[in-house]
């Protein structure tokens, strides 16, 4: 996070903790408590409540958010539930079907796609509850910008369309996890799927990430 960022951040909380205490719900909008703290735009808003959310300042709940913490953030200060690391596995050219990697690598299990799975869950959940609070801070803003309106409805609703589509990515990451948890009780979590099994689930996996990423 950087100086802009981090300032922005702190501004918000110092005006959302002005009127409440830890433990309350903010008593109105985030969009009507950046415009009091300063912020230009609601996407610096978001960036603000995102940031706080992260570092365990603020929390939502039923679409609502808690003061937890009024103290200021500090330079430096890491996420609470940093986001895990994107990783591909490249298989090398030459190696046979079933057989170990060069190094020793294992084969991966039923446990390892059905963590692989909840880690796609976790991530669609987190883009999907970004792109629902930018919506809502786009859609106020458009009420007291009537000049801005028509921009302001337009981007909303592509953003409403990316929630849908977040949605519907989440949904099939659950039917996946159902599926890998079907067959891992009936062969056991350290078994290794069969080489058909795996290479669909994980060119599902491969799908998804590279749609998020997009």
């Amino acid at each position: 996070m950087n100086d802009q960022s981090l300032q922005a951040a702190n501004a918000f909380l110092a005006t959302a903790a002005s009127s409440i205490q830890a433990g309350d719900l903010l008593d109105r909008p985030p969009a009507d408590i950046g415009k009091d703290a300063g912020l230009p735009n609601p996407l610096a808003v978001a960036r603000a409540v995102r940031a706080l959310a992260a570092r365990r300042r603020l929390e939502v709940q039923d679409g609502k958010y808690r003061l937890l913490d009024p103290r200021p953030l500090e330079p430096g200060e890491p996420e609470s539930v940093p986001r895990a690391p994107r990783k591909r596995k490249t298989r090398k050219r030459g190696s046979g079907r079933g057989e170990p990697a060069a190094g020793g690598e294992r084969r991966a299990t039923y446990a390892d796609l059905g963590r692989s799975i909840v880690e796609r869950i976790i991530e669609l959940g987190r883009d999907s509850a970004e792109a629902i609070a930018s919506t809502e801070h786009l859609r106020r803003e458009a009420k007291d910008n009537k000049a801005a309106r028509i921009e302001a409805e337009g981007r909303a609703a592509k953003l409403f369309d990316r929630v849908k589509e977040l949605e519907a990515k989440l949904e099939m990451a659950e039917v996946n996890l159902r599926t890998v948890l079907a067959a891992a009780r009936g062969r056991g979590a350290t078994a290794a799927p069969t080489d058909n099994e795996s290479e669909a689930l994980l060119r599902v996996l491969n799908t998804s990430s590279e749609a998020v990423a997009s």
